[in-house]
């Protein structure tokens, strides 16, 4: 009795067993009394912004090794639960081992899409940015939905999001939005929705209820730490200053403290309005831009190594990567991966899972055959 229930619990553990050495999660203990020790130090504190970076990679260790840790005492107790069940050829039980189990499988999957995130930057807090493309009030009303969507996802991760730039459109949704996301891979996470999106549908804003086709672009950028210098000349850098915007009214600061800059050199134009300080909301401002020129730099190193393997001589980095149909039929589909879902209420209410599985097996696939 119970001997199929005992090989899956056992599968289970020798998945776990490999999955701890894949995290080293010896090493992450001993990172973790480290940083334990600086904190206790004296005069801890007296740095603030430092001291909260420090609490911060101390939450990220804690996260790598506590799943890990739950998980080895749940997959215990269904082994110690089966073993008494078939000692005493008890089937009353079975129904609670079954449950055992499906929660062990459950989040045994999850700490092995864990696992794939290889990149260095996968643990940085994301810096999301989301823009409507051509189409008015079409887009701008999409790429509400996307903001919805993307913050809705971050809820159920329990990640922290900061609203650092919010412009709504002239009649619906957004022009632009911007906002910097913390937790547990939080940049490994969001990768996937970079690129556009695409949405057709029976417009609401059409009189005659005609199908439209909207595109909007989301932009996830890793959050670029003290450990990777970028020099930005003070002359390259416009700054704006301009009052506070946007749904709230007595919430929003009405002086002058929000600010755009300009990086001349590319282009870049980045807006922080969220503090009430305006040095604040610049240096916040400043991060965002090392973000994107740390960004473009990755690129286009990337584009010359895929273009030396395959002889191209560019990479189109801003290429439709997903499209979402709601009429005349409702699919979703990742035009890299080929994931698709015909449950779009869903997605669109936050479950990214699906997709973003699909897109880290996908470049974990790109990664073995460049190899």
């Amino acid at each position: 009795m119970y001997e199929s229930e005992t090989e899956t619990i056992q599968s289970y553990a020798a998945r776990l067993k490999e999955l701890r050495a894949c995290l080293n999660t010896e090493q992450v203990t001993k990172d973790i009394k480290e940083v334990e020790g600086i904190m206790s130090a004296p005069g801890f504190w007296d740095a603030p912004e430092q001291a909260q970076k420090t609490v911060q990679r101390l939450k990220a260790l804690k996260a790598v090794v506590a799943a890990p840790d739950e998980l080895q005492r749940e997959v215990d107790d269904a082994e110690t639960l089966i073993e008494m069940a078939a000692e005493e050829e008890d089937p009353s039980i079975e129904a609670e081992i079954a449950g055992h189990l499906a929660s062990v499988e459950k989040k045994l999957g999850q700490l092995e899409l864990n696992s794939l995130f290889m990149d260095i930057r996968d643990s940085h807090p994301a810096i999301v940015s989301i823009h409507p493309g051509a189409g008015g009030t079409e887009s701008c009303d999409w790429a509400e939905m996307l903001y919805r969507m993307i913050t809705r996802f971050c809820e159920q991760r329990e990640f922290e999001i900061e609203v650092l730039d919010y412009q709504p459109g002239d009649e619906a949704g957004l022009k632009s939005a911007s906002l910097r996301v913390s937790g547990p891979f939080a940049y490994g996470t969001l990768k996937s929705e970079d690129g556009v999106h695409r949405l057709v549908r029976i417009s609401p804003f059409d009189a005659n209820a005609r199908r439209h086709t909207s595109f909007s672009a989301i932009e996830v950028l890793a959050e670029v730490d003290d450990s990777i210098e970028i020099e930005i000349s003070d002359d390259d850098i416009k700054m704006d200053v301009f009052r506070s915007s946007g749904a709230g009214g007595q919430k929003v600061n009405k002086t002058s403290s929000a600010v755009r800059l300009t990086h001349l050199p590319t282009g870049i134009v980045v807006a922080c309005q969220i503090e009430r300080s305006q040095h604040r909301n610049r240096e916040t401002a400043m991060n965002m831009i090392k973000a994107k020129l740390y960004d473009i730099e990755l690129k286009r190193q990337e584009a010359e190594l895929n273009a030396q393997r395959e002889g191209q001589q560019d990479v189109a980095w801003g290429s439709q990567i997903r499209s979402y149909v709601l009429h005349p039929y409702q699919m979703i589909k990742d035009h890299r991966t080929s994931a698709e879902t015909g449950n779009v209420t869903r997605v669109l209410d936050g479950d990214l899972d699906m997709f973003i599985e699909a897109y880290l097996k996908w470049k974990l696939e790109q990664k073995s055959r460049e190899n």
